[in-house]
């Protein structure tokens, strides 16, 4: 039985494939002012059903609370412990406009 080249495999992967829409974002806790900026990404297919967001980079003194695949649903947590969403509603209502 023939195999098909590996080199094939991959060029039809390709084109299935969506391309990742990456970008920065200045972040700054609500309660201590702590700030800087994060590297994120999101798949830009706006036929699927979640983006698949992830966080990159976070900036000292910044980490993850509870990931998820939605910008408005990914938790930060500061150093000084407030929480807070990656993108917060309102945020999100004004890009719709």
């Amino acid at each position: 039985m023939k195999g098909i080249p590996l080199y094939e495999k991959a060029s039809s992967m390709r084109t299935s494939m969506a391309i990742r829409d990456r970008f920065s974002k200045k972040l700054s806790c609500p309660q201590c002012g702590n700030a800087g900026f994060a590297e994120a990404s999101e798949i830009d297919d706006p036929t699927r059903k979640h983006p698949d967001f992830k966080v990159d980079q976070l900036p000292r003194g910044f980490g993850v609370q509870r990931a998820a695949n939605h910008q408005e649903s990914f938790m930060l947590k500061c150093e000084c412990g407030r929480k807070f969403p990656f993108r917060s509603l309102a945020e999100a209502a004004a890009e719709r406009r």
